[in-house]
């Protein structure tokens, strides 16, 4: 596991990490198969799986053997994305309009 993985995982619930590491170390798993690998209960997975893929971490693919399931397997570093990067909030600038709310009487 690289440091950037490891910095992105910090936050997360132990669940995420381990349904993360389980996916690192073994490949592609269906949700059924982190379960039964993990022992964490379907929803549990489903909600690590949400939070992984919310950071960049994993990415949710098509099974080969059944399109209506998906699989789940993780993003390598290289085509990791700064989505996990909170973006900079930046000031309106003094020349942009901007809305103002006018009272009625």
């Amino acid at each position: 596991m690289d440091d950037s993985a490891r910095e992105l995982l910090a936050p997360l619930p132990p669940s995420a990490k381990l349904v993360y590491y389980v996916l690192d170390e073994e490949g592609r798993f269906d949700q059924t198969g982190l379960a039964e690998e993990t022992r964490l209960s379907t929803r549990t997975v489903r909600f690590a799986v949400e939070k992984l893929t919310e950071v960049g971490l994993v990415e949710e693919g098509l099974c080969p053997r059944d399109a209506r399931r998906s699989v789940y397997a993780p993003v390598p570093e290289s085509e990791r994305s700064g989505e996990a990067e909170p973006e900079a909030v930046s000031e309106p600038d003094a020349e942009t309009p901007t809305a103002t709310a006018v009272a009625e009487d």
